[in-house]
């Protein structure tokens, strides 16, 4: 499944979070592997300090692996469903893995793209 996911960075996490972009070691240690420096480098920073970005998530609890991860770093303020979950191809069993190359959330993405500016500089 895909999610958006609209966090805030916490106050005295910045550089800790950049380092960990910059070194290739965010999300280190998880199953989830370079998906976390994916999401930062697609990341949108509103500009009331929000950052958004859309998220493969294949637990059975939204961000079940990745939420230690990102919460060390980030204040999760939302998740929610990316695309409608009966058109999900592996969360219906049609495809599974299918969210790693599916497009399902192309229309959001670009939408996403247009609106805030690149949370990496």
């Amino acid at each position: 499944m895909r999610y958006l996911v609209t966090a805030r960075v916490k106050t005295g996490q910045e550089a800790q979070l950049r380092e960990a972009i910059d070194g290739g070691t965010l999300g280190r240690g998880s199953i989830a592997g370079d998906e976390y420096l994916r999401n930062m480098h697609a990341a949108r920073l509103q500009d009331d300090g929000r950052v958004q970005w859309i998220e493969v998530c294949y637990c059975p609890t939204p961000l079940q692996e990745e939420r230690d991860y990102w919460e060390e770093y980030f204040t999760l303020d939302k998740v929610q469903d990316a695309h409608a979950r009966s058109r999900c191809r592996d969360l219906t069993g049609e495809e599974p893995w299918a969210c790693g190359d599916c497009d399902c959330s192309q229309k959001l993405e670009a939408r996403l793209a247009a609106r805030g500016r690149a949370f990496l500089k």
